[in-house]
């Protein structure tokens, strides 16, 4: 017979932990954290429970150190961990190197599985991106009316495109009705075809708050708009599925009032140029005439025709005066225009802004100086009264009158002459200073 192989403790519980190591080598769970315990060494230890099961958990120093959150008894989280045994109880365990809460967890993965599914549609294919316009004339802002992006959009459009009108699309940019508000502004925004184009967007916050740009039937929505659209969604950092749809993706809304405003030191530029060209092309429109007028007059000279000569020279003077009319017209045409951006530029300036908070700074600094001036009388004078009141029951001030306080031996103070003997010795506090003496007499009251 045989000999059987014989199994230690240790070797059964070593060997399987090897096997679950290699079965198991990495797996996402999610459940409720209990018993959270956090060891001097730094190391997590907690249980992962649902409703008919638990299993422990252990976080060691060097991948907590990094975790988003610090678990707490009661919440849902989500872990990526590997199965182990702790040999020396036989215990399996989980060791977890990734935790954050489980619904971001979730949410993070239905955005990649959209997004993927989205992708392999084509919608996120950059031929089917339609270019910015140049020079739009109005612009569609699809947010809410009352948030920061909508203030930092404004505030862009007034500084770089003053004559650009906005349109505002009102809606909510975050909650369960969000989604559908937005795909409802912009299907109107389509319908009226007033805008060249679209920006639609809010500011940052969490997963949750930016849930509703990730909505499937939206991103289809702004894929499909014919109007040239650009997604700013949260921060540089945040991206949600209408960055990917849209025909431009902006970091913030203040970036994309930037992408769709051409800057008015451009326009400065344009018209400049513009009258460049048109002062060369009307010198060169003179240069052509001025062979014709030179060969009409030959002709004129040669037939004698004195009537019809100073009638051409009389509608050449008309149309040189027309000319310089006209190019005096267009040049302060150009001038006024010129005159209208900078006073604008101007009242769009900080420095009176910067002028009336400085103003308010002082003002503000003046108060607290008087508060604390207040303060501290009132302090000092609440002190002073405290002080009266203390002198009045301090036993130095009844010494000061006269009194004093008598010790024996013990440095216990005599209310009685029923503890003292013939000879023994005493001290007698006075109110400046203290002098020994020895009983030589004691008598009653």
């Amino acid at each position: 017979m045989q000999n059987p192989d014989i199994y230690t403790v240790s070797r059964l519980n070593s060997e399987v932990r090897l096997t679950l190591e290699l079965q198991f080598q990495q797996l996402w769970l999610v459940g409720e954290v209990s018993n959270f315990v956090a060891a001097a060494s730094g190391h997590w230890y907690f249980s992962l429970k649902d409703q008919a099961a638990q299993v422990k958990v252990a976080m060691f120093k060097q991948a907590n150190r990094n975790a988003l959150i610090r678990p707490q008894n009661g919440q849902q989280v989500m872990i990526r961990a590997r199965i182990s045994v702790y040999e020396p109880r036989g215990e399996y365990q989980l060791l977890a190197d990734f935790i954050e809460p489980a619904g971001t967890g979730l949410l993070k993965q239905q955005f990649e599985q959209l997004k993927a599914k989205l992708a392999a549609e084509g919608l996120f294919a950059q031929e089917r991106k339609k270019p910015l316009p140049a020079n739009p004339r109005r612009v569609g802002v699809i947010t809410s009316p009352t948030g920061a992006a909508v203030r930092d959009i404004i505030t862009v459009m007034a500084r770089r495109a003053p004559g650009i009108e906005l349109i505002i699309y009102p809606c909510q940019v975050q909650g369960d009705t969000a989604a559908q508000q937005l795909r409802t502004m912009l299907s109107i925004a389509i319908q009226r075809n007033e805008v060249d184009v679209l920006i639609i967007g809010r500011g940052g916050g969490s997963i949750e708050d930016l849930w509703c740009f990730n909505d499937e039937q939206l991103a289809r929505a702004i894929a499909a708009s014919p109007i040239p659209t650009v997604s700013a969604v949260g921060h540089e950092i945040d991206f949600a599925l209408t960055d990917f749809v849209a025909d431009v993706r902006a970091a913030t809304p203040s970036a994309a009032a930037e992408l769709v405003s051409p800057d008015q030191s451009q326009h400065f530029l344009t018209l400049q140029q513009l009258a460049s060209r048109l002062t060369r092309a009307q010198r060169l429109y003179l240069q052509r005439l001025a062979p014709r007028v030179t060969q009409l007059q030959q002709r004129l000279q040669q037939l004698h025709p004195q009537r019809r000569l100073e009638q051409q020279q009389q509608r050449l003077d008309e149309l040189q005066l027309r000319l310089q009319r006209q190019m005096q017209q267009q040049l302060q045409q150009a001038k006024r225009q010129h005159s209208y951006l900078q006073q604008r530029l101007q009242q769009a300036s900080p420095i009176q802004r910067l002028t009336q908070q400085q103003q308010q700074l002082a003002h503000l600094a003046k108060r607290l100086q008087q508060a604390q001036l207040q303060q501290l009388n009132t302090a000092r004078q609440q002190f002073n009264r405290l002080t009266a009141q203390l002198n009045l029951v301090s036993p130095l001030a009844t010494l000061a009158r006269g009194y004093s306080i008598s010790f024996d031996a013990k440095q216990q103070a005599l209310t009685s002459t029923s503890g003292l003997a013939i000879g023994d010795l005493v001290s007698t506090q006075l109110a400046d200073g203290k002098f020994s003496a020895v009983v030589t007499s004691l008598s009653e009251k």
